[in-house]
């Protein structure tokens, strides 16, 4: 199936590493003209030379963009229409808020959570929206978590903020529709990458077990016995960018391996 992403303009937040690269290097593999970006310009460099290598394609770029700074947002923008010509495709991302339960998080805490995992969000789409409606043409996705539909224990900021995104996509869907604007929300189970490992070894070390068990108890009750791929999650973005979806909007995915339980 040809999804038609060939030269395809590509914002990917926070992709120097884990979901989001992977999310990159599938796009840029469909021949997609794609404009990385994350806190660290070496991390960037030697991302974009890697998906470069990887794809054969030539149309990579990055610029520093620091989510939390309404300034660095602007900036990224005005980067992908110099380098891009644009925007067609927008893949929200950023690091997961700090761990801890509701006794245990701050004030400070719930502030940094909601300017990185939401007001940055509402901020990229905000840029997004007027190239799309220009070209009766856009893709948005915002990557979550399964915790929007399960909450999980430990991570009260993941768990309220991540509902607030389901929440803002679902609404903005609805509004943008007529303009064949696309937004869904797609959330990672136990996908391997460095923020699961990380939760990870906080479980083994509060259980006192050691992260082996711990990945193993998780691997009893995943139906398909492993944690996924970054590229595995990668391909559901992909598809939903695509022009092979021209209709899936306004909705909620987890890719987590059958793990969670029916509601």
């Amino acid at each position: 199936m040809d999804l038609g992403l060939q030269n395809k303009r590509v914002i990917v937040t926070a992709s120097s590493k884990g979901l989001g690269k992977a999310t990159a290097l599938q796009f840029a593999q469909e021949g997609a003209k794609v404009l990385i970006s994350s806190r660290n310009a070496e991390e960037l460099k030697v991302t974009m030379e890697d998906i470069k290598q990887h794809s054969s394609n030539p149309d990579i770029f990055y610029t520093v963009c620091d989510v939390t700074k309404e300034e660095d947002i602007a900036q990224l923008f005005k980067e992908a229409e110099t380098k891009l010509g644009g925007v067609d495709i927008l893949v929200n991302n950023a690091g997961g808020p700090s761990p801890g339960g509701f006794g245990q998080v701050t004030d400070q805490d719930w502030m940094e959570a909601f300017e990185k995992n939401l007001l940055s969000y509402i901020r990229t789409i905000r840029q997004a929206i007027p190239f799309m409606q220009a070209q009766k043409f856009g893709r948005i996705v915002n990557i979550s978590s399964s915790s929007t539909k399960e909450v999980l224990d430990g991570l009260i900021l993941s768990n309220t903020f991540r509902l607030g995104m389901v929440g803002l996509s679902k609404s903005i869907a609805r509004e943008y529709g007529k303009d064949n604007i696309l937004i869904n929300t797609v959330g990672p189970g136990r996908i391997q990458t460095d923020r699961v490992t990380e939760l990870d070894e906080i479980a083994a070390k509060k259980r006192d077990i050691t992260v082996e068990d711990v990945r193993e108890g998780f691997k009893q009750i995943i139906p398909m016995g492993r944690y996924g791929e970054p590229a595995e999650f990668a391909k559901v973005i992909t598809f939903l960018c695509s022009e092979a979806n021209t209709y899936m909007t306004g909705q909620s995915l987890v890719i987590d391996g059958g793990m969670l339980k029916a509601l």
